[in-house]
């Protein structure tokens, strides 16, 4: 499994539309993406730096996220980015999510 690690600097005062934003657009839209198996997203306590952590079955299905769909996920944050994101691509080495999806595609 692979995680692809997204960090978004936040504009003053958006966490709650950002929290809005990935639970009604882009959650549906990673659905809809093979290999997507979860997203976690936060938000430090002080509003100023927002994670996105989507889990994808493989390395590939990440990598063509990352072609197809990004782009659009980021559009439809416009709107509290205060800079450019960073993305990151790791391997899941550990994880009890890790252990429940190797179960869920075996």
């Amino acid at each position: 499994m692979y995680a692809r690690i997204v960090t978004i600097a936040l504009k003053p005062g958006t966490s709650a539309l950002f929290s809005k934003a990935i639970e009604e657009g882009i959650i549906p839209l990673l659905r809809k993406h093979k290999g997507f198996v979860d997203e976690v997203a936060m938000v430090t306590p002080d509003g100023k730096t927002g994670y996105g952590i989507s889990f994808w079955d493989t390395r590939e299905h990440a990598e063509e996220f990352q072609r197809t769909g990004f782009a659009q996920v980021m559009k439809s944050l416009d709107a509290v980015l205060a800079a450019p994101s960073r993305v990151q691509l790791c391997k899941v080495t550990n994880s009890t999510a890790h252990h429940l999806a190797h179960t869920r595609v075996a």
